[in-house]
């Protein structure tokens, strides 16, 4: 090293004498570096980089290791080597010296190499400045750039949420958006707390992960010193960014959030109506401190989540009001009957239509009546709100009560119908009502623009039956159309009654024809007792949704069980409807068989033909046919009795030769083992009896 100072150094031929004045300006400097004789030659402005002053340099590179820490040397020595052995022109890069006061500046430096005619380097001149500022404004930069991604990733995640949040119809609805579509993960927080304001209390509603809440915390007060307590009195958010500042302010708390590890949190007041309903935590592991875009992004969707908890809440509300008048028009219980099996279901449509759309008009009703005869009902009230959960319950009351006066199936219907059109509503009923006599299997049924039911046999057959029916109740008084056709079936022993509602059967797009005959399907496949079948009905139902009530009601005759006298069937026949006389051989011919006297039926058939026939033909008005068994001193008989409005007595006639009438009265004394004349009022009842052998179901 030679021992006169740098500033005595003899300079290139070649350097600038004034250095550009645009590099002073810019705190640049300049430096030639002699390849060959070793001498790294500075300006006065690269002094000022280095941080040394003239004296205190003597020329060579390695002096330099004063200010440059031997890592930044070794690593600047490698990019200049590699420059050199490349072929390149130049080369730059940022390192970092040592100031004299011993704090760092970062500095760049560029070179451009020189080299003679046979590429070998001799020089390499350029210049060096302080980059300390540019880092930090680069920095900065990349700051501001990470923060203002992390704001909009933050945004669509509120964004996301607050889209999931809409489809919320209840408490837990809301809090599984927030847990399962990860909103809380992608805002960075570790784990979730939050709580609805009860009563003066706070009870907590969710906690993710479990164990994020501290114990003897469920139910807190809201003057207690937590910071959700905190923000429901005030309505202000908190925001906590340190643990120094947590346990600082909740001392009680933070003892319970060590293994957590949190590092700040932020409490958001749950405002629906200038009015708390509860309040959020949101606990960090990873950060400390909230900018203010941060802040406003949390508020935003602290709001968000508090609209929709207001609407879940008030959803629940209206659903429990909802489903109490549902389950308040439906009857309380079903009474047990004596020879069968008896199942009912209920569900509510799942509409998403908004409050008050999960009730509607459907029910069912099974009623007693005398004689060991059920009446079964299945109906719905068009629409579904309040209103028409009012009428069915109203419809519901007035037609059991017919029924239980002992009005014939049509007769009740048809004043079930009057009854909906008189009570000046714009609301209709579809409805079924079948009258089983369950000691002999015979049902009538009645139908007004229902689905017609089906019957599930013994080896699980199901079959649609079709029903002749009427207009929906409520229309039929407004179209003058009161007639309900009288259907007779007969469900033996071990067979099912299936009554449903159409929500049980259609499906959006599809043919009822088509729903119908898969219910079939799924009733064959589907467990024996009504109990299991009903459930596997209901479930499927559920399974498939819809925006339709399900009512269901199942009825299975049991195998007869001990005697039992008093069997009583009766049947309407109006004048000039041959298909009621049709029914009423039918219901006869059914009954006799059912108890005990099969091969009497045909006789027994044939004699009530007469007297119904009679009655028709001598007297105005309809014939009221009545079959029961009678068990006296004389032994167990089967009685046939006709009723009708006239109180002229009957009288034997002599029929001629070609006589075609004066035949009847002689049948009945001839195949009867006995027959007489009662009065009835203004009427009279023309009566027969037949022995029933003893020990059968009556």
């Amino acid at each position: 090293m030679a021992d006169r100072p740098a500033s005595a150094l003899s300079l290139p031929e070649d350097w600038p004498a004034h250095p550009e004045p645009i590099l002073a300006l810019n705190r640049m400097g300049s430096f030639d570096w002699d390849l060959d004789a070793g001498l790294f030659h500075m300006d006065a402005q690269a002094y000022e980089v280095f941080d040394l002053l003239p004296e205190e340099y003597d020329g060579h590179p390695e002096s330099l290791s004063v200010r440059v820490p031997p890592p930044e040397a070794a690593r600047l020595d490698a990019v200049v080597a590699r420059a050199i052995k490349d072929g390149s022109e130049n080369y730059g890069t940022y390192f970092r010296i040592r100031c004299r006061d011993g704090t760092h500046r970062w500095t760049h430096t560029q070179g451009y190499i020189r080299r003679d005619g046979t590429g070998r380097p001799r020089r390499v001149v350029g210049i060096i400045r302080d980059a300390t500022q540019e880092l930090a404004d680069s920095e900065a930069r990349s700051l501001r750039a990470a923060q203002d991604e992390a704001f909009r990733q933050q945004t669509n995640v509120v964004q996301v949420i607050s889209a999931a949040l809409a489809h919320a119809r209840s408490v837990r609805d809301v809090i599984d958006a927030l847990q399962h579509t990860h909103g809380i993960r992608h805002l960075g927080a570790a784990s979730l707390v939050m709580g609805l304001v009860e009563a003066g209390r706070i009870r907590l509603v969710a906690e993710g992960p479990a164990g994020a809440s501290i114990p003897g915390t469920k139910i807190t007060r809201i003057d207690e010193p937590y910071p959700m307590s905190e923000v429901v009195r005030t309505l202000t958010p908190r925001f906590i960014e340190s643990p120094e500042e947590f346990a600082g302010n909740y001392p009680i708390l933070w003892p319970g959030l060590t293994s957590l590890h949190i590092t700040s949190a932020a409490y958001l007041p749950l405002i629906a109506q200038a009015r708390p309903i509860g309040a959020m935590g949101l606990l960090y592991s990873d950060r400390r401190g909230f900018s203010e875009e941060e802040r406003a992004v949390l508020v935003a969707l602290g709001s968000s989540i508090a609209q929709s908890l207001q609407r879940a809440m008030l959803y629940e509300q209206e659903k429990d009001l909802a489903q109490g008048l549902q389950q308040a028009m439906l009857p309380r219980t079903i009474p047990s009957v004596r020879g069968a099996d008896v199942a009912v279901r209920y569900r509510a449509a799942t509409t998403g239509g908004g409050l008050g759309r999960d009730i509607g008009g459907d029910w069912y009703d099974l009623i007693p009546l005398p004689g060991g005869r059920v009446g079964a009902v299945i109906g719905d009230v068009q629409g579904h709100d309040t209103h028409a959960a009012a009428v069915m319950g109203q419809l519901r009351i007035v037609l059991r009560a017919y029924a239980a006066e002992g009005h014939p199936p049509a007769t009740v219907m048809a004043r079930a119908s009057v009854f909906l059109h008189e009570l000046d509503t714009d609301r209709f009923a579809t409805c079924l009502y079948a009258e089983a006599d369950l000691s002999t299997g015979v049902v009538q049924v009645v139908r007004a623009g229902h689905i017609d039911p089906l019957i599930r046999d013994a080896d699980g057959t199901c079959r649609r039956i079709t029903v002749e029916g009427g207009l929906p109740l409520g229309l039929s008084a407004e179209f003058g159309r009161l007639e309900y056709p009288v259907s007779t079936l007969e469900l033996d022993s071990g067979h099912t009654l299936l009554l449903c509602t159409d929500g049980l059967v259609e499906q959006p797009g599809a043919d009822l024809d088509d729903g119908m005959r898969t219910l079939a399907h799924l009733i064959a496949k589907a467990p024996d007792g009504v109990r299991d079948l009903a459930d596997r009905l209901i479930r499927m139902a559920e399974e498939r949704g819809g925006d339709d009530d399900v009512a269901l009601l199942l009825l299975r005759r049991r195998s007869p069980e001990t005697p039992r006298p008093g069997g009583r069937l009766q049947q309407h026949v109006a004048p000039g409807d041959p298909e009621a006389l049709s029914e009423a051989r039918h219901m006869i011919r059914a009954a006799v068989r059912a108890w005990g006297a099969r091969e009497r039926a045909d006789e027994v058939e044939l004699v009530a033909d007469e007297l119904i026939t009679n009655a028709l033909m001598h007297t105005e008005g309809s014939a009221i046919v009545t079959l029961r068994v009678l068990d006296g001193g004389g032994g167990r008989r089967l009685r046939v009795e006709v009723e009708d409005s006239s109180s002229a007595l009957p009288r034997r006639r002599e029929a001629g030769e070609d006589g075609v009438s004066g035949r009847g009265l002689l049948l009945v004394d001839l195949l009867a083992e006995a027959w007489g004349v009662e009065a009835r009022g203004g009427g009279k009842a023309v009566w027969c009896e037949f022995p029933v052998p003893s020990g059968v179901c009556g």
